[in-house]
């Protein structure tokens, strides 16, 4: 479920690390502020089947510790009961990026999904390196360095780079690459803008959009000829509204239904 919503889906991994520059922010640019709580409902839609079974809610704070400035976002995904009979879900990702240039500096995952267990643990270092860990069950944890560079993200700090990118010099067929390092990984990942849209959202009202596509690695769940559509709101906050796939089995896809504490007016929605 959290890479279908937060990140939009995996490129292949490459080593071809060009991406987009690392970008400073003044506080009052940026498209969220501490005490933002966002509220993601994920469906399920599979012949007559077609059920909210879970979601997601997202919550950031500005934090310091001596002379760091930094957000802290968590982000804590669960199934509804009856879909836990099922495959029950309860996963919790935290990310720390600094507040001037959102640069990630920890995050961790602790995914409990099923029977399966599964934990990770990065420190970002200021000479691009990233100290891994990862557990599987109750197995040892297992260590790596990672040598990243200036745009190299966890699921979390992504997240929030990528709502504050340069929406205003942008053209529709633009494709902006990044690069994310999942378990013990790094792989590169692209956002292809497809341009301006209007989107009903279930219960909320109609927005105006920008939309991306990224296509997602081949997998478990996807089979990598679909793309992952993301709609977000075109006004300053660019809050994800929608995002849609399908899958190897049926189709997800994920709403926004709550949202509370806004930095900015949500001048995108009309009605």
């Amino acid at each position: 479920m959290c890479c279908v919503l937060f990140t939009g889906g995996l490129a292949a991994r490459q080593d071809d690390t060009s991406c987009l520059p690392l970008r400073t922010f003044a506080a009052d640019s940026l498209s969220f502020k501490s005490g933002e709580r966002l509220t993601i409902v994920a469906s399920y839609h599979w012949g007559v089947i077609n059920a909210d079974v879970g979601e997601a809610t997202m919550t950031v704070q500005k934090e310091s510790f001596r002379d760091t400035h930094y957000f802290y976002a968590r982000t804590y995904v669960k199934t509804y009961g009856f879909w836990d009979k099922f495959f029950k879900v309860r996963d919790v990702y935290e990310g720390r990026f600094l507040t001037g240039n959102l640069r990630p500096l920890y995050f961790y995952r602790d995914i409990k999904e099923g029977d399966y267990r599964m934990k990770n643990t990065f420190y970002f270092n200021s000479d691009y390196t990233i100290n891994m860990s990862e557990q599987k069950y109750e197995n040892p944890p297992r260590d790596t360095v990672m040598r990243g560079h200036s745009c190299t993200y966890d699921i979390i700090s992504l997240l929030f780079n990528a709502r504050n990118m340069d929406f205003q010099n942008m053209h529709q067929g633009d494709i902006y690459p990044y690069s994310l390092v999942i378990d013990l990984e790094m792989y590169n990942l692209w956002f292809h803008f497809l341009g301006k849209e209007e989107k009903k959202i279930d219960k909320l009202g109609t927005f105006r959009c920008l939309k991306f596509a990224v296509k997602p690695i081949a997998g478990e769940v996807f089979d990598g000829n679909n793309n992952i559509y993301v709609w977000i709101t075109d006004d300053g906050n660019h809050i994800p509204v929608y995002i849609e796939t399908p899958i190897i089995v049926g189709r997800v896809s994920a709403r926004l239904s709550k949202y509370d504490n806004l930095k900015h007016p949500l001048t995108s929605k009309i009605k």
